[in-house]
């Protein structure tokens, strides 16, 4: 099932002569349950695009859909529920508040949710459990380890149990062996059926997705199937 369709988006950034296009015509498909990565140098519009899918930045030409709503159809209130509800964002940096627990970062997604502050922490447990990190609950995050803290942040993106993960860099802050720890966790959770989009530079990282995008001069000019199970990647660690 076709979960995400984008076409002939465009987006400029400024007017007239100076006007920079950092995205030229992107059309993409991506279907439900698939994890993709999208590779390419810096410049090439690989973050735009990502702000684009997690509708945070309108295109200035073009259509958009995910799971069959047209996003940027929506009021900007409307299209920030559907984020909230429906969305996960996991950043190179990890934006944790260092005032608050593990625990209390992990349910910060939930703070405007009617549900009782019970569910709300059985959720988040539930979330740090999934990424390895029951028993950190109440630690700070200057308490535990970069890797950890990035497992911390995806966490909280999947609280809210999104049908649509969006990562930018998630290992751009970490060594190999933290990255890689960080990379299981996206394993399992594209196991569970989650629909995951992943900006890396690492090829390595590229190669564990059912498929790669690949862009330059803010156009696709790669879209192709890894053939590589992920499982593979990783049978000597």
């Amino acid at each position: 099932m076709c979960f995400i369709k984008a076409d002939g988006i465009v987006k400029r950034y400024g007017y007239g002569p100076g006007a920079v296009e950092a995205l030229r015509g992107i059309d993409l498909e991506i279907f439900e349950g698939e994890w993709v990565a999208v590779v390419g140098r810096s410049g090439s519009g690989k973050s735009t695009l990502l702000s684009v899918l997690g509708g945070l930045n309108s295109p200035t030409a073009g259509t958009y859909k995910v799971a069959g709503v047209e996003l940027y159809a929506l009021a900007s209130e409307q299209r920030a529920d559907f984020r909230r509800e429906k969305m996960g964002f996991v950043f190179q940096s990890f934006h944790l508040l260092d005032y608050l627990s593990v625990l209390e970062n992990v349910m910060l997604p939930l703070v405007t949710s009617s549900l009782p502050s019970r569910l709300k922490m059985e959720l988040a447990r539930e979330a740090l459990e999934r990424v390895g990190l029951q028993g950190k609950e109440t630690r700070l995050p200057a308490e535990i380890s970069g890797g950890e803290q990035q497992r911390v942040a995806i966490a909280r993106a999947i609280v809210n149990r999104p049908l649509l993960l969006l990562a930018d860099e998630p290992t751009g802050n970490l060594d190999s062996v933290t990255g890689e720890q960080v990379m299981k966790v996206f394993r399992d959770l594209h196991c569970r059926g989650m629909t995951i989009v992943m900006v890396t530079h690492s090829e390595q990282w590229a190669s564990m997705a059912q498929r790669i995008i690949k862009m330059s001069d803010g156009r696709v000019i790669g879209n192709y199937h890894t053939g590589c199970s992920f499982e593979s990647q990783f049978q000597k660690s």
